[in-house]
């Protein structure tokens, strides 16, 4: 199988090959059939990488442990489930699940587009496949999924616990498949200029892609915050980690194109703009996938491999210099027919959101790669920390979410005064409602939160009032009920109100991402059983320890050797609220031996435990103390009297001395309220942009009948 996936390996690579040049030679040359050939290559591509994946999975799921990737991030131990997921693992099963999703969303692409653009479409092929043939090439030459090991090892090192984690199995191919489908767009994009042919239908055969990576990358950016709150044991959700800001920055640049591409097919405004964000969107996700494996910059995400570093800098270096050339040489070209009418209308308040999306975008990348900036200055590493990030992004995110409010209620072209105090009227007074009652209930010493939940006020006034206005006119129209008219409204109009409906949904996990970090109560502390704690208006009491060993349900999902932990009970004004029982899971080192000691010296992980609500979260994670001189007498009298095949006798004696006389613990303890409001927020943003993504029946309608009217005018003209 592994000789299999090999030939697959180096059969993509040549249709890869044969793809760009007939793809290039069709279009230069007016062979139309050549062009064909190319898109069939893509096609041919894809059916390949298919291949090469269901092998290596294959491989993962019968635990072949010839396999080398198979040996090193799975065991027969780990459960089924992660075993399938345990594919993206490795730096080389990423690339291989990279590229095949690289492959489909190009299929898919170029066979939509089969019948039209097809100048644009052979350029795009050309950069789609040479993209495909970059990872391919990577496989090939520096990190080849299908390297084998004979004879195989028994078992395998088995997967990462932090990996373990429900979310994990699908946060990377959402990543993945952001990251992937912004290559659409960007090939779109070159072949547009390539061809000379800068006018909107482009950007129409390209927006539901575009649209498409802006969903994806958003969901797999939620899915990785849920999974670092609920798993790494710190208690947060976002770090301003290397990784997580590379996910995020062509996040930024793809929301600013989805707004500025309605300007340029509304008013023919924009096209540099627009084909720049195109292009910058394209190059940041090859970027995000650069810092995974260079390892150029520290991160708990990274692979750590820098043998990648070196292609990718050059892949990126072609995808910069090149897209600077081609907007530059087709400036005259790209140039605005029309200009903005006013700083009061719609166009402009997108243009502002724009410039605030792409300075966000460039604070996170200054910030993100400073330390290889400061060290090319000054010989010196230098790193900033959350602090920097927040200083600069909070304004940005206050003005952004004001913006989101303001853009669906201003009118195009010009809005007039009076035209904008009746638009503004109901936002303006939900917001000033607000504030009241904020500094009314107290709230005054957290100026950044109060001003967000105003911002966040004024959107739910602005996209209310949108909402009422349509259902209001659209049952004037028809008769229909309140709930049946507003139904029909965003049926026939699912862009707009799909996208009303994601501003709700940002407005509503900005309000938790101000609440949680505003007023949150955090403690570090030791506590032994007995004694307790208070955390702002909870009391949390550590009632007894806990100790497990090997049970049925850790060996399936964490595989840990020993689990030591706590049983806490959480109150509130003498009332119980919660019990919680964080843990801490000690594993095997993975060079093995056969003493007590190698049963438990792998990395630990910390298991949290905590209590969701809508109103707060109650978040605990222990660190127990393993070194304490009871634990360790019996660790060293193990590791002398038994052999290897009773060293469980000494973890169970560790276990057992653990819950007789328990050492003092430490424990981080969390009070963050509203938190649950992100992951709501994430899942109506969600909503809105499966509703502004999917077809109206009305026009799936149209093009089956165009298409019908074409085949019938094809036939006539045979006869």
């Amino acid at each position: 199988m592994a000789g299999l996936g090999r030939a697959c390996l180096l059969l993509a690579l040549a249709v890869c090959a044969y793809g760009i040049c007939a793809s290039l030679y069709g279009v230069r040359s007016g062979r139309t059939e050549f062009s064909a050939s190319g898109r069939r290559a893509v096609y041919a591509f894809a059916l390949i990488m298919t291949v090469a994946f269901a092998v290596l999975e294959a491989a993962f799921l019968r635990s072949d442990f010839t396999f080398n990737t198979v040996a090193d991030t799975s065991s027969r131990t780990t459960p089924a489930a992660y075993r399938a997921s345990a594919v993206w693992a490795s730096q080389e099963g990423s690339l291989l699940l990279w590229a095949w999703l690289l492959s489909l969303w190009s299929s898919l692409a170029l066979f939509l587009t089969r019948r039209r653009m097809r100048d644009i479409a052979s350029y795009a092929t050309a950069v789609l496949l040479g993209l495909g043939g970059f990872f391919v090439a990577l496989m090939v030459f520096y990190a080849n999924p299908f390297a084998t090991t004979s004879p195989a090892p028994a078992e395998g090192v088995g997967l990462d616990p932090l990996l373990r984690f429900p979310t994990m199995m699908i946060h990377p191919p959402m990543l993945y498949s952001g990251y992937t489908l912004c290559t659409i767009p960007l090939a779109f994009g070159i072949g547009a200029l390539l061809a000379r042919r800068i006018d909107a239908d482009w950007i129409k055969a390209i927006r539901r892609f575009a649209f498409a990576a802006w969903l994806f990358l958003g969901v797999g950016i939620l899915l990785g915050a849920r999974w670092s709150y609920a798993e790494l044991g710190w208690g947060g959700y976002w770090g301003w980690d290397a990784v997580e800001n590379a996910s995020l920055m062509p996040w930024l640049t793809g929301t600013a194109f989805l707004h500025s591409l309605m300007i340029q097919e509304k008013r023919g405004m924009l096209r540099v703009w627009n084909v720049s964000l195109v292009l910058a969107t394209g190059t940041l996700a090859i970027m995000g996938t650069f810092l995974v494996r260079s390892g150029i910059l520290s991160s708990i995400h990274a692979f750590g491999g820098a043998t990648l570093g070196v292609p990718f800098v050059a892949l990126i270096a072609v995808l910069v210099a090149g897209s600077i050339y081609l907007v530059v040489s087709r400036r005259d070209m790209l140039r605005s027919r029309h200009r903005l009418d006013s700083l009061l209308s719609r166009e402009a308040m997108f243009l502002a959101n724009n410039v605030v999306l792409v300075g966000l975008c460039f604070v996170i990348f200054w910030g993100t790669y400073f330390p290889l900036i400061s060290e090319a200055l000054t010989g010196q590493e230098a790193s900033v920390g959350p602090p920097w990030f927040d200083r600069y992004t909070v304004p940005l995110a206050l003005i952004l979410v004001l913006l989101s409010g303001i853009g669906p209620v201003i009118a195009w072209r010009r809005a007039t005064l009076s035209n904008a105090r009746r638009n503004f009227v109901v936002p303006v007074a939900v917001a000033l409602l607000t504030l009241a009652v904020l500094l009314g209930a107290g709230i005054a010493n957290r100026p950044g939160a109060i001003a967000m939940f105003c911002c966040a006020a004024f959107v739910f006034g602005s996209i209310g009032q949108e909402f009422f206005r349509g259902t209001r006119a659209r049952r004037a129209m028809s008769g229909e009920g309140a709930g049946v008219a507003l139904l029909s409204l965003v049926r026939r109009n699912r862009r707009r109100y799909g996208g009303y409906v994601v501003h709700l949904g940002i407005a509503v996990l900005f309000i938790g991402v101000a609440a949680s970090s505003s007023f949150q109560h955090a403690s570090e502390l030791g506590l032994s059983p007995g004694q307790s704690t208070h955390l702002g208006a909870y009391t949390v009491r550590y009632v007894r320890p806990s100790a497990t060993v090997t049970p049925k349900y850790d060996a399936a999902h964490t595989g840990s050797t020993l689990s030591l932990g706590a049983v806490l009970d959480v109150s509130k004004g003498g009332h119980h609220v919660a019990t919680l029982n964080p843990s801490e899971g000690f594993y095997a080192a993975q060079a093995g031996g056969g003493s007590v000691t190698s049963l438990i010296a792998g990395q630990p992980v910390s298991h949290i435990s905590m209590d969701a609500g809508v109103t707060r979260d109650v978040w605990s994670a222990i660190q127990p103390n393993l070194e304490a001189p009871a634990l360790q007498r019996i660790l060293k009298l193990g590791n002398r009297t038994l052999p290897a095949d009773q060293a469980l006798v000494g973890i169970l004696a560790v276990a057992q001395a653990y819950l007789k006389h328990p050492p003092q613990a430490q424990f981080h303890l969390i009070v963050s309220p509203l938190v649950m409001w992100i992951w709501i927020g994430g899942l109506i943003v969600f909503g809105g942009g499966l509703i502004a993504i999917w077809p109206a029946p009305s026009a799936v309608r149209r093009r089956v009948a165009a298409r019908s009217r074409a085949r019938a005018v094809r036939g006539l003209a045979r006869v």
